[in-house]
């Protein structure tokens, strides 16, 4: 019983029910994000190269935008568990995972309340942008984590003050140097920020002595330039001028009136993406914040300071995005919860379980609309299985709402199914994704390895494939087949009857997908019986070309 209870009221339920959920939708390209391509493709390109150092783009040209933490992220993935779709995002669902116990812990660290962790942990974990970004190889999942670490050392300072240990200091540089040497300047930022604010907030000030440790800082130094060094001795200055573009030049805003709608939408967006847990926060809010901002300054403070610091940034860039706000997403939660536990009576458990059924609402309507592809295709076993567990799932948590002790976890985990059920829907368009299907087909043609291939369409769709090829082709990719050299025998294209001269080439369809775009025939063809054939007339299609003897 008292493991049972401390699995509901810790953070061991949310980080598994945060695994389990999301992975369906995370380890294989439901969605693939186009910005993966700049990494994945790049970490392939070393296995074949072995420069560990220098990133390429697919098309075989240079990449110095982002440092190089998240390259070795994929790159890990790719040498540990061979080159796939879940090779390349599995350490990236792990950070976001991570940032559930984490949260847990710098709550515990500044509270002696046992709800306050536990609330915190729930929110982190549905929170949508923390969902999204641990289920794509990008850099913003492991931005947040290594600055929720800097953050954690950041409350131990400030937990301990004078006579806080050591380890603190190494875990808030380290963080940030491995912060720096996944995203750059936004890491040093808020760095900058921290230690200010530890250095000057008028409660608990500590002296630069103490903060500006050496050994800490200085091999916080060291890991964050690392690359910037030897890409200097390697490249020369150069390399910094797509560096700077990317951080600054590209980034920021110049117009009044763009800067104060960025501004307005980051204010808006870093609560209303706490959804559905800020609505019961909204009653008395002011009056709770204040109470909660009095219990323990110094913290709340920080995470005020944070918070303000990342929309101010957000604010000025020049094209807004969502994930710009996730470095302080998970101290953010920490502040929500505390306002959370200020309400009085039974009031939160109500909200919470009134939520829980608008969420249990959509998971049904999600299951109902799913069972048409779930019965109208040919699927395999999991997927069947898969929509048993979803029904199942629900019902089990419907029954336990009953039970004001389970409201938290049952509306934290209701959040949860909604992406676990949302996989049954994006199956049909998705999986298998065209790499797969293309490896396949190379597979049963017996193409030797080692082969030059040319690809020949969008780079999105270019970087799945060569996933699903590995390192063993070297596939690279053109803008047209004027570009393409003659030594490349093999080639990949959409289309091949717009651009190849007829007697040149031949031509297999060797990779179909369902269309988003054409749902409405796909259902159609459900409902007909003709899925087949409709599916090859509408569907997205790839195929594999050869250049014909002279």
């Amino acid at each position: 019983m008292e493991l049972t209870r401390q699995w509901y009221e810790g953070y061991q339920l949310p980080l598994l029910a945060f695994l389990l959920l999301i992975a369906p939708f995370a380890l294989d390209f439901h969605l693939h994000y186009p910005d993966e391509m700049y990494y994945t493709d790049a970490a392939i390109q070393m296995m074949q190269n072995g420069d560990y150092l220098t990133t390429y783009l697919g098309n075989g040209d240079l990449r110095f935008k982002k440092p190089i933490l998240t390259y070795w992220t994929v790159l890990v993935g790719f040498k540990t568990l061979g080159v796939s779709a879940l090779s390349s995002r599995l350490l990236f669902l792990i950070a976001g995972a991570s940032l559930i116990p984490l949260v847990y812990r710098i709550a515990s660290l500044i509270s002696n309340s046992s709800r306050l962790p536990q609330i915190s942990a729930w929110i982190v974990a549905t929170h949508p942008i923390v969902i999204f970004s641990s289920t794509r190889s990008i850099p913003d999942i492991l931005l947040v984590f290594f600055m929720t670490l800097a953050a954690l050392g950041v409350s131990g300072l400030i937990r301990y003050g004078k006579q806080a240990p050591k380890k603190y200091l190494w875990l808030f540089y380290l963080s940030l140097g491995l912060a720096f040497e996944v995203k750059g300047l936004p890491a040093a930022a808020l760095g900058v920020i921290a230690i200010a604010y530890l250095r000057f907030n008028p409660w608990q000030p500590l002296s630069l002595k103490q903060l500006l440790y050496p050994p800490a800082l200085l091999s916080g130094v060291v890991i964050g330039l690392f690359w910037f060094v030897a890409m200097y001795y390697k490249f020369g200055p150069v390399y910094l001028d797509s560096f700077y573009e990317d951080q600054l030049g590209m980034r920021m805003g110049s117009r009044v009136w763009q800067i104060i709608r960025h501004f307005s939408l980051a204010l808006l967006l870093m609560l209303v993406l706490f959804v559905p847990w800020f609505i019961p926060a909204l009653k008395n809010v002011k009056k709770n914040f204040l109470s909660v901002f009095h219990e323990n300054k110094v913290f709340f403070g920080f995470v005020a300071v944070w918070v303000a610091s990342i929309i101010a940034m957000t604010g000025l860039v020049s094209t807004f995005y969502e994930r710009y706000l996730l470095p302080v997403t998970p101290v953010a939660a920490i502040g929500l919860a505390a306002i959370l536990l200020k309400r009085q009576g039974n009031s939160l458990t109500n909200s919470l379980k009134v939520s829980a059924w608008i969420f249990l609402g959509i998971n049904w309507l999600l299951l109902t609309v799913a069972l048409l592809p779930v019965i109208g295709f040919k699927n395999p076993l999991p997927i069947y299985f898969q929509w048993a567990v979803g029904l199942s799932l629900s019902i089990f948590l419907a029954f336990k709402l009953a039970v004001p002790a389970y409201r938290l976890p049952v509306l934290g985990t209701s959040i949860l199914l909604v992406f676990f059920n949302l996989s049954l829907l994006s199956h049909p368009f998705s999986i298998p994704h065209q790499g797969v299907q293309l490896r396949v087909h190379l597979e049963q043609q017996s193409i030797p390895g080692n082969s030059q291939i040319a690809f020949l369409g969008h780079p999105h769709y270019a970087s799945k494939i060569r996933i699903g090829l590995g390192p063993v082709y070297k596939m690279k990719t053109f803008k047209n087949l004027a570009e393409v050299p003659e030594q490349y025998r093999y080639l990949i294209c959409d289309e091949p009857q717009k651009e190849l001269p007829n007697g040149a080439f031949s031509s297999d369809l060797a990779s179909l997908n369902w269309d988003p775009k054409h749902w409405q025939e796909m259902i159609a063809a459900i409902f007909s019986g003709e899925t087949k054939a409709v599916k090859k007339e509408w569907g997205k299609k790839y195929y594999w070309v050869e250049r014909l003897a002279p």
